[in-house]
């Protein structure tokens, strides 16, 4: 089993945008039970299909295979809940440490967040000015919850 240790914050400003090009990612739930997570996802020409356990802290254990494009198109389009998750997704290094900042589209337009995978609970890292308040800890920001309760109907944020 793969442990997946994530930290995510929300971001401030638009200074980040000019830290790399992103690249679309569409990715759906066969199962959003949050102890049996089932995700499929396309980014670029590549196809994961991912399984995640009930999430502990900031730990989670994952499983991730690829699969191809075109079963996972055809899983996205007839089998996965709705709305899809849709978001560009930048990859920014910094202080050695690699940073994922999601701009979310479609339903969740307006949400942008950044995680970070550690090594452990208590690894220290250092923060970009554009990293804002973290949000690990708060569930409607999980993915799966982003779903069943899109950004855009939040009365409050």
């Amino acid at each position: 089993m793969s442990l997946e240790i994530e930290r995510k914050f929300l971001v401030q400003g638009d200074a980040w945008r000019s830290q790399g090009k992103g690249i679309l990612l569409r990715q759906g739930y066969l199962s959003s039970n949050p102890d049996r997570v089932v995700r499929v996802r396309v980014e670029g020409d590549a196809a994961l299909m991912t399984i995640k356990g009930r999430t502990t802290g900031a730990t989670r254990g994952e499983w991730e295979y690829p699969i191809p494009v075109e079963d996972a198109q055809t899983l996205l389009d007839g089998l996965c809940e709705r709305p899809l998750i849709e978001k560009r997704r930048t990859r920014i290094v910094y202080e050695g440490m690699t940073w994922e900042v999601d701009e979310f589209l479609g339903e969740n337009a307006g949400l942008v967040v950044a995680e970070i995978e550690l090594q452990s609970e208590n690894q220290s890292f250092t923060k970009p000015e554009w990293v804002g308040r973290e949000v690990t800890d708060d569930p409607r920001y999980f993915n799966t919850n982003l779903v069943q309760h899109p950004y855009s109907t939040w009365s409050v944020r």
